[in-house]
């Protein structure tokens, strides 16, 4: 306890750590904005918690394999149907290998550049879980729906009768006898899966950047819709190309691109708000971090201000004591005063 030297009042010292808390509780908002949350730090701890999701995504990858491996249903296709399947047999324009490529390894790679700039493994980790959710989440549907439509390729004619002489039986199915493997894709054109691939990766990215260049924050700024479309545009001409190499029917395409950015745009909203609100440049468990920064500092600042507030009370009541003290001293002396006159007869 101490007494001010200007207005004489009684001062706590109980009092100073209110601002030191709030000084604390700037600097972790700081240090948690300034990107002290890394793969060094926390990125453990982070994959730890999502343990489970990791998990899902192996199991994920076996369902793929396994549905690839199975055989598609034959459907019937009979002579009058062959004038829209002979289209001739090409090779891809867009080999299948180049799919992981430009839609996973292009978009982890633009999270790690935004990562290096914000050092935030949160939006690391989501951002490639997402990706790897959306992408293996539209491969298991596009292979089963594959398996079981069973519709023929544009140049199924030639995948089934490589010399041209088409054989049927007694229903008027087809007997091919051409590579076993070779018809087996021929069953798979209905939905593209190029398309869907494409789609679920680079829409993700489409969707990803729009939130971190706030292409939608009412300000007018055509040239960031222009970043957001471009990932779109790739994946629309990886579509085309399908047409071109008479891999796909237009419909095919037309669903596996539908397909892949429905189930992007799901997997994103799984961890990222939408890019048109005002936190939509950060992840959900970023701010859900925030908050429970903020409130282990506000936890000692309230446990000061109590103890503040009790020692100001205990400084009020000594008060209360000493000046009640004073009053009965001096009321005394005037008895004992009165008492001598009595006896002296002044009275």
């Amino acid at each position: 306890m101490g007494i001010s030297a200007v207005t004489g009042a009684h001062f706590s010292s109980i009092n100073f750590p209110l601002i030191d808390t709030k000084n604390e509780e700037e600097f972790r908002t700081r240090e948690v904005q300034l990107g002290s949350h890394t793969v060094s730090s926390h990125g453990y701890a982070v994959a730890r918690t999502h343990k489970h999701d990791w998990l899902i995504l192996l199991l994920l990858v076996l369902i793929v394999i396994s549905l690839y491996i199975i055989h598609p249903f034959h459907r019937f296709v009979g002579k009058d149907m062959m004038t829209d399947l002979k289209y001739p047999l090409k090779s891809n324009t867009v080999p299948a290998w180049a799919i992981p490529i430009y839609a996973i390894l292009l978009p982890i790679v633009i999270f790690l550049g935004v990562y290096i700039r914000r050092r935030d493994v949160y939006d690391l980790h989501h951002a490639v879980l997402g990706l790897l959710f959306s992408v293996l989440i539209t491969a298991v549907f596009t292979e089963a729906i594959k398996n079981a439509v069973g519709r023929p390729r544009p140049d199924f004619f030639w995948r089934c009768f490589p010399d041209g002489k088409d054989v049927y039986d007694k229903w008027g199915d087809v007997i091919c006898h051409g590579d076993q493997k070779v018809i087996k894709e021929g069953y798979k054109s209905f939905p593209s899966g190029h398309t869907s691939g494409s789609f679920s990766g680079l829409g993700f990215l489409s969707l990803y950047l729009s939130g971190k260049i706030k292409a939608f924050d009412r300000k007018g700024h055509v040239a960031k819709l222009c970043i957001v479309f471009l990932p779109l545009l790739v994946a629309s001409l990886v579509g085309i190309s399908r047409v071109d190499d008479y891999w796909h029917h237009w419909q095919d395409v037309f669903a596996g691109g539908l397909l892949g950015l429905t189930v992007a745009t799901f997997c994103y909203l799984q961890f990222f708000p939408p890019p048109y609100h005002s936190e939509g440049w950060g992840p959900y468990a970023y701010f859900r971090m925030l908050e429970e920064s903020r409130g282990m500092t506000q936890v000692p600042s309230v446990q000061n201000s109590g103890q503040a507030q009790l020692a100001e009370a205990q400084a009020e009541s000594q008060e209360e004591q000493g000046l009640h003290g004073c009053m009965g001293l001096t009321l005394s002396r005037d008895h004992h005063a009165a008492l001598n006159d009595c006896e002296s007869g002044r009275g």
